[in-house]
């Protein structure tokens, strides 16, 4: 329940804090997570961004305000909108109207709630893991920083593997794969404020690293690994928001600070029965 909790509060905190500059840093530690952690977990289980939620909210009670009579230009300054005309361009994308116009009876307006996180016990399906002890082991790859900043890491990340099938390095990647197969580390997590380290890479070869490729050590740590089945792009995505919002809550373990790391034998990643893990550092 103290994940429960923690996620709660962290909404509060959003709630109550509406009107101001987001503190994505403060918000994740009142969630008990690094700011990634938080952001990708978010994400996950709503299926929209911290900053899409915090958009949604702010237009919502912008139309409230403007209803009751407030001044447009003063309600746009209010939500952190820079000048009228953003905030009009907004209002409009969301609601379908003008500001203005919504002052006008009978006008349909849309509203996106305040959420709130609860514990849904389905077990319609199986979630096969497995928890191990791993020591330290080194892994050889192309790197990239990847930004946090709006959620721009759900982009960033897929054009990097998008770029690297583009330039060859993911056909090296792939030559020199061995037991594990091909791995999407993300890592340094506590190096940056608003950035991480992203590898897709393999376990440490014997060969002369080229140029343009680096290594990395990933701690010793207990990992909990959880089986995906299917295209990856789907299946993973739905395997990572069932890992927080089901077993996180129902089993007592919490996040370590370790590398999270997606493991991709090599094969067809569309197949429908393709099979890759994700390992997620825990604790009690």
């Amino acid at each position: 329940m103290d994940w429960l909790n923690a996620m709660n509060s962290a909404v509060e905190y959003m709630e109550a804090n509406i009107t101001e500059k987001l503190d994505i840093e403060k918000v994740a530690k009142i969630a008990l997570s690094s700011t990634f952690h938080f952001q990708r977990m978010y994400h996950m289980i709503t299926g929209v961004t911290v900053a899409e939620y915090i958009r949604r909210r702010r237009l919502t009670l912008a139309a409230q305000d403007i209803i009751s009579g407030e001044k447009i230009i003063n309600v746009a300054y209010k939500y952190g909108y820079e000048t009228p005309e953003a905030f009009t361009k907004a209002f409009r994308k969301m609601h379908g109207i003008s500001p203005s116009a919504a002052r006008k009876p009978g006008i349909e307006l849309k509203a996106y709630p305040k959420l709130s996180f609860q514990i849904s016990i389905k077990g319609d399906k199986d979630m096969n893991y497995k928890i191990f002890d791993k020591g330290s082991f080194k892994v050889v790859g192309k790197q990239r920083k990847i930004s946090m900043v709006d959620e721009q890491n759900f982009n960033q990340v897929p054009k990097f593997w998008y770029d690297c099938m583009e330039d060859g390095s993911h056909q090296w990647i792939c030559s020199k794969a061995g037991k594990l197969g091909i791995l999407g580390v993300s890592k340094d997590f506590d190096k940056y404020k608003d950035e991480f380290n992203y590898m897709i890479a393999v376990e440490e070869i014997k060969d002369t690293i080229p140029e343009g490729y680096v290594s990395a050590i990933i701690p010793a740590a207990t990992w909990a690994a959880f089986e995906s089945v299917g295209p990856v792009t789907e299946a993973l995505h739905d395997l990572v928001r069932r890992i927080y919002t089901e077993w996180f809550p129902s089993t007592g373990y919490q996040h370590d600070c370790a590398p999270d790391i997606e493991v991709y034998p090599v094969g067809d990643m569309s197949a429908a029965d393709y099979k890759c893990e994700i390992w997620i550092p825990i604790k009690k």
